[in-house]
């Protein structure tokens, strides 16, 4: 046997299957763009990310002033000029207490999770207004409102319910003078110098796909939210103080002080929502806005990230495979074809792709069970011939029955990936190592070629 070209071939036909390894994961990414798709296309129809903010008093007042102008003759005259300015107050205190009710739509093969929002936004204001003395210029000022910020108002289910003082006040679309998606109540004009001390109370009901985000724009905020869905991902600038996780759903309950929290500060530079999660209810926010405390509901087990990540050892598979092989013709002098050597490498490659086409229609632990054990299957009836012995097949069923379960093992257990899959190769290395402790490698390179 010729040593080096044979470490040579093995070399060359595990580089030649990452063309469909590498052809099998843009599939992959071709399927979660699909995904993605479905999730917009259900957002425009339903609603998006939802995000909350507010409630935040507004109290605009105009001043005026009197300047030299010149008029079209040039002769120079004082005119009054009026401005339009405001103040914005945030309450001193904001309890949020929501239930979040989670249901499904459809968009072709793909889920898209979608939820219902039932809440009601306690607020408390206790703020003072400038009086005539403290003004430079003479001032008017008129009525003030009351804004809150709402993401997509199409998910807004049945009219909202504002009671201000415990009477109940009229809303409107829009945030007021501001520009942004929300609601606004306009209540009554403030005297120059007084209080404007009261209660509010907002009951909604609200549609988001995915995510929600709210802004703890007060000066003490509380925000309890739970969900009979058992698979939150707590996320945004906040995590929950308390939180209690199980089969029936969560409870998570947030407690955050103005002084931990930048939210006034950027709703006064022009921010008016708080930051939401990713469309896919993953990875970080996609627009910059108010600190916020997020919520996603999540797929525990998305089968193209679980795919993507199995595809990932592919070529490890391929590899160790291959050198299985290599050690068969070198300890029991057998020959096996570059053909052969490439079919059993497709047919590792297409276990991933049976994964990802089975895992559309089945749940994710099922469909690597039928891809695994189709692959097991069909590789050891083929290597019963190849290696010319049943026991030698089946002995290599076995090794690959090893290798899918430990790749199941570490797609499952994302947290230990790293310790698992180093464990693997240890484990492997040191088996192969074992092997051919005995061999003389400079023998069998000058042993002459020769075919059993």
């Amino acid at each position: 046997m010729k040593l080096t070209p044979r470490i040579l071939m093995v070399a060359g036909m595990t580089l030649a299957i990452l063309v469909p390894l590498l052809l099998i994961r843009g599939l992959i990414h071709e399927r979660q763009a699909y995904r993605l798709e479905a999730v917009r296309a259900v957002t425009a129809s339903y609603a998006a990310a939802q995000a909350l903010a507010g409630p935040v008093l507004v109290v605009p007042y105009v001043e005026t002033f009197e300047v030299e102008r010149a008029d079209a003759q040039g002769v120079v005259r004082r005119v009054r000029q009026e401005v339009e300015r405001q103040w914005t107050y945030f309450p001193e205190a904001l309890d949020v207490d929501g239930e979040l009710k989670p249901s499904a739509r459809r968009r072709g093969l793909h889920e898209v999770r979608v939820y219902e929002l039932a809440a009601a936004i306690d607020a408390r204001f206790d703020v003072a207004i400038p009086g005539d003395a403290d003004a430079v210029v003479p001032r008017r000022i008129g009525r003030p409102w009351l804004a809150y910020g709402i993401g997509d108002v199409r998910g807004l289910r049945g009219t909202p319910v504002l009671r201000v003082a415990g009477k109940t006040v009229a809303v409107g679309q829009g945030l007021g003078a501001r520009a942004g998606s929300g609601l606004h109540a306009r209540l009554a004009a403030p005297v120059a110098g007084g209080r404007i001390t009261f209660d509010s109370r907002l009951d909604l009901a609200l549609g988001g796909t995915e995510s929600l985000a709210i802004a703890p724009v007060a000066r003490r905020n509380h925000v309890a939210i739970r969900s009979s869905w058992p698979h939150p991902q707590f996320n945004g600038a906040f995590l929950p103080r308390t939180s209690r996780i199980g089969a029936g759903g969560f409870v998570a309950g947030w407690e955050v002080s103005a002084l931990a929290s930048n939210a006034q500060a950027q709703y006064r530079a022009g921010a008016s929502l708080p930051a939401v999660a990713g469309a896919d209810g993953e990875g970080g926010p996609t627009a910059a806005g108010l600190d916020g405390i997020g919520i996603s509901l999540l797929d525990p087990v998305n089968p193209y990230t679980q795919a993507d990540r199995a595809s990932k050892y592919g070529v490890l598979f391929v590899l160790l495979t291959f050198v299985g092989f290599f050690m068969f013709e070198l300890l029991k002098s057998l020959r096996i074809h570059p053909i052969q050597y490439a079919l059993v490498g497709l047919a590792l490659a297409i276990f991933f792709l049976l994964l990802v086409s089975l895992s559309e229609h089945i749940a994710f632990a099922w469909a690597y069970l039928v891809a695994s054990g189709a692959c097991i299957g069909l590789l050891g009836f083929y290597l019963s011939y190849v290696l010319r012995s049943r026991t030698r097949a089946a002995g290599f069923a076995a090794m690959l029955a090893t290798l899918y379960a430990a790749l199941y093992g570490l797609l499952a257990s994302e947290d230990n990936a790293l310790v698992l899959g180093s464990a693997l190769l240890f484990v492997v290395l040191a088996a192969l190592m074992v092997a051919t402790r005995r061999i003389d490698w400079y023998r069998l390179s000058a042993l002459p070629d020769s075919t059993t």
